[in-house]
């Protein structure tokens, strides 16, 4: 069900915080970084993972010049309860890894594999165990970033879910005065679920503003096409519903 490295309010305050790094005048042989922040609505390719309540984040980042980056990120979730109906499950951790490196004039790989932990979580009393491995590659060029994920376990959750697949594309566009615009589109195929009813497209733009001194915030509005008879819960409204969520982010 669950569909991370991250929401669109991630990517916003992300993409501002590698502004900020690119204005410095020498490039450290390594850099290690961290975030934490507060979301009103933790939204992962477009579905609320805390059933529409806020949410507190933390993360950290080693990053080499070689182009090398390990890393991990956790926040408070509450679709394991609320969605599976699992009695245990209320956080989740990523682990990832990778290799981001120009390769020519403009345009920049990255390679990688993330793992989403739910430690703890008793999805598999109910369906399956909802800890997830994906790996991913994605292009950017310009403002335009390309990204693919594929999943090598099952998905979130889902019972025979391995090899689902995500596409996502976005863009990072510089507004000046600290302020930038990020408008995205992400397609999500969960595999051998019937009459492919997990499957869906995602909207999003997000409105970043860097405050300087490693404080950021943004706006991000959110619409997808998930189905009610796939991602809505006794209790709880679908979790891919139009929403809004607003974020703040401390980087340091």
């Amino acid at each position: 069900m669950h569909t991370t490295a991250k929401s669109i309010l991630v990517l916003a305050c992300t993409t501002l915080s590698f502004a900020a790094a690119a204005q410095t005048a020498a490039t450290p042989a390594s850099t290690l970084s961290f975030n934490v922040g507060a979301v009103s609505d933790y939204r992962f390719r477009g579905l609320s993972q805390t059933s529409f309540k806020p949410a507190l984040q933390a993360g950290v980042d080693f990053g080499h010049k070689s182009g090398v980056y390990i890393g991990a990120w956790a926040s408070n979730i509450k679709w394991i309860q609320d969605y599976v109906g699992a009695t245990d499950g209320v956080m989740e951790v990523d682990l990832y890894a990778g290799f981001k490196k120009e390769i020519a004039k403009d345009l920049t790989m990255d390679v990688g594999f993330i793992t989403y932990q739910y430690p703890g979580n008793t999805t598999d009393k109910v369906l399956v165990n909802a800890n997830t491995d994906e790996v991913y590659a994605a292009l950017t060029w310009g403002i335009l970033t390309a990204k693919y994920s594929h999943s090598t376990s099952n998905f979130i959750a889902n019972p025979d879910s391995k090899n689902s697949r995500y596409f996502e594309l976005a863009a990072n566009i510089d507004l000046g005065n600290g302020l930038s615009l990020t408008p995205r589109v992400g397609r999500q195929f969960i595999t051998n679920q019937i009459d492919n009813a997990g499957d869906y497209t995602d909207y999003g733009l997000a409105l970043g503003k860097d405050f300087g001194n490693g404080v950021s915030a943004s706006l991000a509005a959110f619409h997808t096409s998930a189905k009610d008879s796939f991602y809505k819960a006794n209790g709880v409204d679908n979790l891919g519903k139009n929403g809004v969520a607003l974020g703040v982010k401390y980087s340091f």
